[in-house]
């Protein structure tokens, strides 16, 4: 009796309206396959962001990615401007999913996605044109993403329409500001004693970084053998 007694107790003092994390709480119906599969597509932005972006600070630290990291936060920050101006309602279904507490339009999923996309893709063809591969590599998952939201019932589809828009739009913006304002302030940013002291580099001058790189590894390598 004295377990009933406390579980009651604490039920009593537990709030009646808690609010969820929405970066990982995403829902799907039991026993739809497809449901599964779009619900971890869903979680794609997050994948980039703790697993992309983090991995290439510790990894990398150029500063395209820094910017290009830069962008997808100041995009977000737009996103929910937008939503709180505009306060448009989430799909009905929305109370099932436990995120009616939040505006619809335009979707930050979609939004995120698109700006990424966008943003790879230039900053891929800048580079070198043979890199269509990389820079079609995240519409997919884009055009899905879109498709997840709609489908677990977390927006309308005029919602996810209006998120890729803005991300492709600002994408591109931000992209033009990153290379023809931002770009004439790299070397004094790799010379500053913060840059210095984090190794924050830039290879965006450089036609193929990576064979750059990689050739420079090899001969690094040999040196160290013969010495």
């Amino acid at each position: 009796m004295s377990g009933a007694g406390d579980y009651q107790e604490m039920a009593a003092s537990v709030p009646q309206s808690l609010k969820a994390i929405t970066l990982t709480h995403v829902r799907y119906r039991p026993g739809d396959p497809l449901g599964l599969f779009l619900a971890w597509v869903s979680l794609v932005p997050v994948f980039i962001s703790l697993g992309g972006f983090v991995s290439h600070f510790l990894f990398r630290r150029e500063l395209q990615g820094l910017c290009f990291a830069a962008g997808l936060l100041v995009s977000q920050v737009l996103n929910e401007l937008i939503k709180h101006s505009v306060a448009q309602s989430r799909p009905a279904y929305c109370e099932l999913l436990e995120a009616c507490d939040s505006h619809g339009w335009p979707s930050s999923h979609s939004q995120y996605m698109f700006f990424f996309a966008t943003y790879l893709s230039l900053l891929s063809l800048r580079r070198s044109s043979a890199r269509r591969v990389i820079a079609a590599v995240p519409w997919p998952l884009a055009f899905l993403t879109m498709l997840s939201r709609v489908y677990l019932g977390y927006h309308t589809v005029a919602q996810v329409f209006a998120g890729a828009v803005v991300g492709l739009v600002f994408g591109a913006i931000w992209y033009w500001i990153v290379n023809t304002m931002f770009v004439d302030y790299f070397p004094m940013i790799e010379e500053s004693a913060i840059g210095r002291w984090l190794y924050i580099k830039d290879t965006s001058h450089i036609p193929d970084a990576l064979k750059f790189e990689y050739d420079n590894a090899r001969a690094a390598r040999k040196k160290v053998a013969t010495d």
